[in-house]
């Protein structure tokens, strides 16, 4: 039998310009989040392409969760294209979203442009070029005319930048990935690298309350700002130095992401601000926010990591007559990882082998992603990460993705999902 691969590869290729094209179009629409700016239009882009090549296309909007509205709906999109006989689905799945632009740019952030073989703008890594590269992938594989079982899916979905729950953890809630094998999420983890999956999350915000009073007589007031910094003062010569000393076996990537970490993401105390110039009243603060984003390994448990905190809380409370506390949990996801003899672990494994001529390495990445949602399941899914960009430059200002490795990882994709297929491709 002639090996597809030899065409595949080449349809890929000429495709370099479409890939490069398709990146552009959805990193030119700024679908910021929050609050999650125009992902219906993003959503419709996507769909009318894929429709275009004879896939069933679903437009899913996640009402009630958190976000949506009439101003900003939670529209996702979900692309079926089914084969000549049964067999098993593989599902591609990406997030539309991105982060805010933020300063320091030396490009226009959603201009896309293209410059010494890279293309610039927010979202390029995380992750519309993934996401390009998975659709350019499919259209490949439909352009060979192959008998294929089975199934393939692409979604692109919301929010995953801020959980995820209007997205992809809408679509497990409601029933849409109970009939897929294998996902595969085109994140920038690196494109010689599998991502197994990610650290545990614990969010939550944590009050510490006083008593208001005059700021020229604070003896009478109890201050909520002077009660957070005894708090601070104890996560920081207490318990951080005690995460440090917690490895995990997880293959973390960064180094320094093989740890259990503890971030502050926001602190706020007092009256707010005023915009107007205004001079703020003189009281003493009887409320003082926190939020903790808290990442922890798979050696760790989640009651544990909890009460670490509110020993700390009590421990502050006791030292101050007058203050008390509230923790509230904002969003809980534990460790998730794939075993490493997974069929999608190893069918990329493989191509990535023979696409770039050297083995690939596995990773976990040190936040999570929608492979969260998936993990809840009461089956255990076929899951990983696995896409172009650098990992580092998510979130950053100048954010970019190499267009060889947007090929690259096209190539791979397509020819592991003909593997997940279980297409016989006669090397």
């Amino acid at each position: 039998m002639t090996s597809a691969i030899p065409a595949l590869f080449a349809a890929i290729e000429a495709r370099r310009d479409d890939l490069v094209a398709l990146t552009q179009r959805l990193v030119r629409i700024a679908t910021v989040n929050p609050p999650g700016h125009d992902y219906e239009i993003c959503a419709r882009l996507i769909g009318d392409r894929l429709a275009a090549s004879g896939f069933t296309i679903e437009y899913i909007r996640a009402e009630g969760a958190p976000g949506d509205g009439e101003a900003h709906p939670r529209v996702n999109v979900v692309a079926r294209r089914r084969g000549e006989r049964p067999g098993p689905t593989v599902h591609f799945n990406g997030h539309i979203d991105v982060v805010e632009a933020g300063h320091g740019w030396s490009v226009d952030p959603f201009a896309a442009e293209v410059r010494d073989g890279r293309i610039y703008g927010r979202g390029t890594a995380d992750m519309k070029g993934g996401l390009a590269a998975a659709i350019v992938a499919v259209e490949a594989i439909l352009a060979l005319g192959l008998d294929l079982p089975g199934a393939i899916e692409i979604s692109g979905t919301a929010d995953e930048e801020s959980g995820g729950f209007g997205g992809l953890g809408h679509l497990v809630a409601t029933g849409r990935f109970d009939h897929v094998d294998h996902v595969i999420i085109p994140e920038p983890l690196g494109v010689d690298r599998v991502c197994l999956g990610h650290r545990g999350v614990w969010w939550s915000a944590v009050e510490i309350k006083g008593r208001i009073g005059h700021g020229s007589m604070p003896f009478l007031g109890v201050s909520a700002i002077r009660g957070m910094g005894d708090f601070l003062t104890l996560i920081e010569t207490e318990l951080l130095p005690k995460l440090a000393e917690r490895r995990t076996r997880m293959p973390c990537v960064p180094e320094g992401a093989r740890v259990a970490t503890l971030n502050l993401n926001s602190i706020h105390g007092g009256l707010a601000e005023s915009d107007d110039g205004g001079l703020p009243a003189p009281v003493v603060a009887d409320s003082c926010r926190v939020v903790l984003d808290r990442r922890w390994l798979v050696e760790e448990r989640e009651a544990d990591v909890r009460a670490e905190v509110i020993a700390l809380l009590d421990r502050v409370a006791a030292g101050r007559a007058g203050l008390d506390w509230r923790l509230d949990d904002l969003m809980t996801f534990p460790p998730t990882m794939t075993e490493p003899d997974a069929p999608v672990v190893g069918a990329l494994d493989h191509w990535i082998h023979r696409v770039l001529g050297r083995p690939s390495t596995h990773v976990a990445s040190p936040g999570t992603y929608d492979q969260k949602h998936l993990a809840r399941l009461s089956r255990r899914l076929d899951c990983v990460a696995y896409g172009p960009g650098v990992l580092d430059l998510a979130h950053q200002p100048d954010e970019w993705v190499g267009i060889d490795d947007l090929v690259a990882s096209a190539k791979i994709l397509a020819a592991s999902a003909l593997t997940l297929l279980g297409v016989d491709l006669a090397e």
